[in-house]
């Protein structure tokens, strides 16, 4: 295999033991985890990873992500509402689907029928952060009722989402709300939801504190298994946050000014850049680029190095303070947040190696 960087590692041995804290976590609590695998683009050796650690469904916001999965003895649920115009795809790939539109259920239905199979469907409810799910109650219960009717398909629950787009956190009062409207759904139709799925891992402080109501049964993990981060990126109690490191190779090491020569105009993104005139500095360049990662999203392994700027595809360093004499050729390692993570997992310029 090619050495090359940048490059992501993954300590995989340190993702299965985050696993396995989650479901024991959570199955301490009549809670069933869904392992997501989008924020490694549906990495083969991460959903493993997952499975070792005693995950038994699956979750992506990719069709195909989900079909690279296929191989994998879970159950694989689609995370992300799906379009009408995949319904075909989403049951080939997807065992449960979330769903919160009449029109792509009933393209559901289709599909299913016409690929002799059952497909389960969550229907969502929007609990106020404003993303995905019916925001009325009334609407919610009639959408199952119809999931509950239609040919092909099977009522598997009731879910929301939270903390993702509004920023609304978990907390036993909205999720009381999801329950109410689970039993609600059980005692008008008649049936027995086998799913009331909470959250994501932003609920694991709300679970840690005892304040999850029973009855919530499944969370969709994703940030704690693999970066060992809940709600605002703060870790999880018994779990590992490095599991991942990037690392990047400096291609030039100068002394330079630390003020550009002469009057600046925009830079390539249409910004003013504004410096600091520090006198003459030890400048380090690495193979990295916006085009991959969000400076703002790194995190340097030696806190003397300082993140200067960059361009599409150079990352700028002052490495004047450091006690390491950096030379030309070495690699500099960062830790990410969870959107370093996200821009590095998808960018086909970064390498990834999963170290086992």
């Amino acid at each position: 295999m090619s050495q090359s960087l940048p490059c992501l590692f993954v300590d995989l041995p340190l993702v299965r033991a985050n696993a396995e804290a989650m479901v024991e976590l959570c199955e301490a609590s009549g809670i069933h985890p869904v392992g997501i695998t989008k924020l490694a683009c549906g990495s083969h050796e991460v959903a493993e990873a997952y499975l070792d650690g005693g995950i038994r469904t699956l979750g992506d916001s990719r069709i195909h992500n989900l079909e690279k999965l296929q191989d994998l003895p879970a159950q694989k649920l689609l995370l992300r509402i799906p379009a009408a115009s995949d319904a075909m795809d989403v049951v080939r790939y997807a065992d449960i689907s979330l769903n919160s539109e009449e029109h792509t259920i009933r393209a559901l239905s289709a599909a299913a029928v016409a690929q002799g199979r059952v497909h389960k469907i969550i229907v969502m409810h929007d609990l106020g952060d404003l993303r995905e799910g019916c925001f009325n109650a009334d609407d919610t219960v009639a959408l199952a009722h119809l999931v509950s009717e239609l040919p092909g398909l099977e009522l598997e629950g009731l879910g929301t989402n939270l903390a993702c787009y509004g920023g609304v956190e978990p907390s036993t009062e909205n999720q009381q709300q999801l329950v109410d409207i689970a039993h609600r759904i059980e005692h008008e139709l008649g049936v027995k939801l086998h799913v009331v799925s909470g959250a994501s891992s932003a609920a694991l402080p709300l679970l840690l504190r005892g304040g999850l109501p029973d009855g919530i049964n499944q969370l969709r993990l994703g940030a704690s298994l693999l970066m060992g981060i809940g709600l605002n990126d703060d870790p999880i109690p018994g779990t590992s946050q490095d599991t991942m490191r990037l690392g990047v190779e400096i291609i030039e090491l100068k002394e330079k000014p630390s003020v550009p020569v002469n009057s600046t105009a925009l830079d390539a993104f249409g910004n003013k850049p504004v410096f600091e005139d520090l006198g003459i500095r030890r400048r380090a360049i690495c193979a990295i680029g916006k085009q991959d990662v969000n400076f703002d999203d790194l995190i340097p392994l030696d806190p003397a190095l300082r993140i200067i700027g960059g361009s599409s595809d150079h990352l700028i360093l002052d490495v004047t303070e450091t006690a390491q004499p950096y030379q030309v050729g070495d690699t500099i390692y960062f830790a990410l947040s969870y959107g370093g993570a996200l821009q590095c997992m998808t960018s086909e310029y970064v390498r990834k190696e999963y170290l086992h």
